[in-house]
């Protein structure tokens, strides 16, 4: 039975394939989403996709990749947002996000962080707007790292953060019971088992040691 070649000048097939990979940070392939074609998709495809199928999906260069999250690295999240949240009652400088808060950080970039910080200054206003997709890039941006996740996968994320205005970046990692805390894609504070995470300039005063953001994830906290 005869076949058709692709023309010469067509890349291969698993080529384009692991280009696409290399480009959104050697993210696992069953993260891709394949409808709509990859490279084509917008915000309403990221909308659709949480209706239809239950999954959210970041917007990556008009290509939807599933965001990764186990049960405990979102007990790590809530138990942040919480920490975040009683020192914004005493504060009341913005707004905290969790980990289905869409955010367009850039142009075809719709970012989700695990934590986010938005203070009312960079919205513009005392109220958060209500928007499926917020057009807004956060003040804190924090990843709590899961197995899925990637090192070059992350890197980019660091990169796409800063360049959208993003003061302070934090990655936590739930398996190491460590941190980073980025001001800077190559300006890095690592915080170790019994350090603390500081908001620096943009959370004055606040200040959470890790062993005690553990205990309450695990629910052992006072």
């Amino acid at each position: 039975m005869a076949t058709i070649s692709p023309p010469r000048s067509a890349p291969p097939l698993d080529r384009t394939v692991a280009d696409l990979l290399k480009q959104l940070g050697g993210v696992p392939p069953r993260r891709v989403r394949l409808v709509p074609t990859p490279g084509t998709a917008t915000e309403k495809d990221v909308i659709r996709a949480e209706a239809r199928t239950g999954r959210i999906c970041e917007l990556i260069d008009g290509v939807l990749v599933e965001k990764t999250m186990g049960a405990y690295e979102s007990a790590v999240a809530v138990a942040l947002a919480y920490f975040l949240k009683d020192y914004l009652r005493r504060r009341r400088l913005g707004v905290v996000l969790g980990e289905a808060g869409l955010l367009r950080i850039l142009p075809r970039q719709v970012r989700i962080p695990d934590v986010a910080f938005l203070s009312w200054r960079g919205l513009g206003g005392r109220r958060l707007p209500r928007e499926p997709i917020l057009g807004a890039a956060p003040d804190l941006a924090v990843e709590v790292l899961s197995k899925g996740n990637t090192k070059a996968e992350m890197a980019r994320k660091l990169r796409d953060y800063f360049a959208a205005g993003v003061r302070l970046v934090w990655f936590i990692d739930p398996r190491t019971r460590t941190a980073r805390s980025y001001t800077a894609p190559d300006q890095c504070q690592s915080i170790g088992e019994d350090g603390v995470l500081g908001g620096g300039e943009v959370l004055p005063g606040f200040e959470l040691a890790l062993s005690e953001l553990f205990a309450e994830a695990e629910g052992s906290g006072a």
